[in-house]
């Protein structure tokens, strides 16, 4: 079981009791057994995932085997050529993108790169973009809107940098910028969150007309730590918050903040690649048919009104006793 999580303690001791049997003879006692076990393991996998708390799926969303935004490149576009820099200060390597094709049809892909090893994630600032990288970003959503091409952005992110540097060249700047050229963008958008989605930084490249979230990603406006060390001023409460945040799929698709959740494989994305690539894939087909067809100014209203209905609420007044 790769990097293996607490609460799949049970899981991995399944496993290792199946894995030391097939070692054993190949007697058809020890065929039984292993039967047996791996039968156990299916029913105790399902009832695992199938009752996940918030922090749990937390977990699951920073996994450091879930597969990354050039893991999905890789595996669901084809003659994918990147391109780099924002034509003001330099290139953000938290932020890749470029042209590429989906299905035969030509789109614009973009998205956070959080990186594996340690000389990786360091030079990929850990998936957290500074103002450049979110100016890359919009150089290429201008492209895809210049040649009519749809627009497809993976999430993962904790959120953008907060350096003296990237405040400096206007980090809140380059996040607002992107907010209101997405919001007017004349093209269709979908976007991803593919595992973490951390507050303005990943909301900066998620003003989609359609915003999907895999099974096991968290969407949030700080991280359950941040959160917890501001309410309790106790990080370790991490757990309770991120409970009360509401900040997993099927919460934030009953809120109406998403419009749909693509399906991980059973245990995770990090678990099947490739399974969860085709989940994706199917997903990406069906809203880019939807999207395509429609008139600019018809993407442009319907994305306009998605984002204005978030956090809508009725006032009524209560009436008093005896009147």
């Amino acid at each position: 079981m790769p990097d293996a999580l607490d609460f799949e303690a049970p899981l991995l001791e399944l496993e290792n009791r199946i894995a030391a049997l097939q070692a054993e003879d190949d007697s058809s006692r020890t065929r039984d057994e292993i039967a047996k076990l791996e039968d156990k393991l299916q029913r105790t996998r399902r009832k695992t995932y199938a009752g996940l708390t918030a922090w749990q799926r937390t977990q699951l969303a920073r996994h450091s085997k879930r597969p990354h935004t050039r893991d999905f490149i890789r595996l669901l576009f084809e003659d994918f050529v990147e391109l780099h820099g924002d034509r003001l200060y330099g290139d953000d390597a938290a932020i890749v993108g470029g042209l590429a094709r989906f299905d035969g049809q030509g789109v614009v892909v973009v998205g956070h790169q959080k990186g594996r090893d340690t000389r990786e994630k360091i030079a990929r600032n850990f998936g957290m973009p500074h103002p450049e990288g979110y100016r890359k970003a919009l150089r290429l959503l201008r492209l895809a809107e210049k040649f009519g091409k749809p627009v497809l952005t993976l999430i993962d992110t904790p959120g953008a940098y907060p350096g003296i540097g990237a405040e400096e060249r206007g980090q809140a700047e380059a996040i607002a910028r992107n907010l209101r050229e997405m919001a007017g963008l004349r093209t269709p958008i979908v976007a991803v969150v593919t595992g973490e989605g951390g507050s303005g930084g990943a909301l900066a490249i998620g003003m989609g007309n359609r915003v999907l979230m895999l099974e096991y990603a968290i969407y949030s406006v700080i991280s359950p730590e941040g959160c917890a060390a501001i309410l309790w001023g106790d990080a370790a409460k991490a757990p309770e918050a991120a409970e009360s945040m509401r900040i997993t799929a099927p919460d934030l698709l009953r809120l109406g903040v998403i419009d749909a959740i693509v399906p991980e494989p059973l245990g995770g994305a990090h678990r099947d690649w490739d399974g969860a690539a085709e989940s994706l894939r199917a997903a990406l087909r069906d809203h880019l048919a939807d999207l395509t067809p429609k008139p600019a100014d018809t993407l442009v209203a319907e994305r306009y009104e998605k984002f204005r209905r978030l956090g809508a609420f009725e006032e009524t007044s209560i009436p008093r006793a005896g009147s």
